[in-house]
Order: C-alpha cells, then structure tokens, then sequence
C-alpha cells in the first residue's frame, strides 16, 4: 500500500468528516481526471471538443475539474465525440 492509501486510510478512520465526503469527492474527480484523459489520447483540446459537443470551453474545463453534478446525457455526449462508449457500472 502506498504513502498515499495509508494516510487515506489512517485519516478516514480518525476524521468522521473526511471519511463522509472522501469516497464521493474522489468519484467526481476520478470522472473529470478519466475525460481530461480520454481527450486528451484523443488529441482535442478543450476547445475543440466544446465545438464537438456544441457548448464552451470553459465548460469543458468545469467538466475536468469539478464533474460534479454532470449529466448522463453529457457523459454520452462527450465519450461519442471522442469515438468512445460510455460504461456505467452498479457494484
């Protein structure tokens, strides 16, 4: 296990608060860090996929940065543009 996951780990279990918004707060960064990455293998800017799915930049970059709250039609949107499909997955 890394520094890292330790630290996570050490600090979920002392800290209710952190624990509580940890697990969320990482999926929404997770899906942001995983279509920064999808366009970027990709080869489009924020730009250019803004064009592509017919919105703006800067509402790429909320996209990447804080996917909170970001539609499933939008996801579709976004992973179609990039020749990509969507996979939702309920464990």
């Amino acid at each position: 296990m890394s520094d890292l996951k330790k630290y996570v780990e050490n600090r979920k279990k002392k800290d209710k608060a952190f624990a509580e918004g940890y697990d969320q707060g990482f999926e929404e960064f997770k899906i942001g860090f995983m279509l920064k990455e999808a366009r970027e293998k990709s080869g489009l800017t924020q730009e250019a996929l803004a064009r592509k799915i017919k919105t703006t930049k800067s509402a790429i970059s909320r996209i990447e940065n804080h996917s909170e709250d970001i539609k499933l039609s939008t996801l579709i949107k976004v992973a179609n543009s990039l020749g990509r499909q969507l996979s939702v997955k309920i464990l």
